[in-house]
């Protein structure tokens, strides 16, 4: 080999022989090349995408006329952008998703039915979308102590379905009743303000009043307090039904007490509000001939409970039959319907002077009492 030769073999660099791994750090430093140019592509994309929907077609707004539009659970902005341009509400679904970015509440659209403008703009459309007086809903006050069939008739006021329909609805077996319920709704529409999404079925909104029911009744440990007292939670609800329509809410401790004391005698509870339930009737003052008439909701006829609640309590009456107040009052009579000042005392006689003070109550307000 000439000295020319040497040199050359001496300047190649060596081959690697077959079979020989490549340096681990070689795949490593590709990874990370990679992922610079991913970076750089952003960095140089971001501005282009920023200026595309910054510059997207928009209408100055405020808008005019109006249209009813519907978001779905669980659309995205872009979805929710589509749904818009598609009503005639916004011009393009990036300047809408554009809006979207610039305002952080945006995360907070709901859905359900709102009535906007055709031609808003796309800031002006997300706004309207966070204001809640857009928002479409049917709006229902139910207050405590009142029966089912009340509940129907202004659940049907409020949302023009037929009170057939929620009678019909209240027999379904997936309401969400508790098991000791029995299939029975009566104590399970839970009184509260609700706001109601138009297109809701009367199943529907059923089951949303029975799941507030079902909220509240794990807020105050309905079950695991109803054992401690040695008595099951239908048996609660139903002592829970009898306070709302007994007594006063400054009273409903005491009235509870009642009720455990006369079931403890044993003594019949001969209460008109159940009587009253069982005829399908709200008189004050019963006759003689309707106290006599055989129902299972005839209190003066029957022993213990009612069969069932008698109206749908609320949390306060609830709270009191889980923890009713000291005392050895077997009876009781509110004296003035006015103020609902009631009388309460263990003796017979003392009851009968309360009873006395009622009647001459009723003489003094002619159309209070009957």
């Amino acid at each position: 080999m000439s000295d020319l030769d040497k040199l050359n073999a001496m300047s190649e660099p060596a081959k690697p022989s077959r079979g020989r791994k490549q340096p681990r750090n070689s795949s490593f430093s590709k990874i990370i090349f990679g992922i610079v140019i991913v970076a750089v592509i952003a960095v140089l994309l971001a501005p282009k995408l920023a200026a595309r929907l910054s510059s997207a077609p928009d209408f100055p707004g405020p808008g005019t006329g109006n249209v009813r539009v519907e978001i779905q659970e669980g659309d995205s902005i872009a979805k929710i952008g589509n749904t818009l341009k598609a009503n005639g509400v916004v011009k393009s679904v990036d300047a809408f998703v554009a809006a979207a970015a610039d305002n952080p509440d945006s995360a907070k659209i709901s859905a359900g039915m709102y009535d906007l403008k055709f031609e808003m703009s796309a800031s002006g459309a997300i706004e309207a979308l966070l204001d809640s007086a857009t928002k479409v809903v049917d709006k229902v006050v139910i207050p405590e102590g009142k029966r089912a069939a009340w509940i129907y008739e202004e659940l049907a006021k409020a949302t023009g379905i037929p009170v057939a329909d929620f009678e019909a609805a209240a027999s379904s077996s997936d309401l969400g009743l508790p098991s000791y319920a029995g299939g029975n709704v009566e104590g399970f529409l839970f009184p509260a303000t609700y706001d109601l999404a138009p297109g809701m079925s009367a199943k529907d909104i059923l089951k949303t009043l029975i799941a507030k029911f079902d909220s509240e009744a794990k807020r105050l440990d309905l079950e695991a307090r109803a054992a401690q007292m040695g008595r099951s939670p239908y048996e609660i609800v139903t002592v829970a039904s009898l306070l709302e329509v007994e007594g006063h809410p400054r009273d409903f401790g005491k009235v509870a007490r009642v009720v455990y004391n006369r079931l403890a005698m044993p003594m019949r509870l001969e209460f008109d509000s159940t009587v009253n339930y069982g005829l399908g009737k709200t008189d004050v003052i019963l006759t003689t001939d309707l106290l006599n008439k055989d129902t299972p909701y005839n209190m003066y006829l029957h022993d213990g409970l009612t069969p069932t609640p008698i109206d749908n309590p609320g949390a306060e009456a609830i709270e009191a039959a889980l923890n009713p107040d000291a005392g050895d009052w077997i009876y009781f009579i509110t004296i003035d319907l006015n103020t609902q000042e009631t009388k309460f005392t263990k003796s017979y006689s003392e009851f009968l002077v309360y009873k006395d003070q009622f009647l001459a109550f009723c003489d003094a307000n002619p159309g209070t009492c009957w």
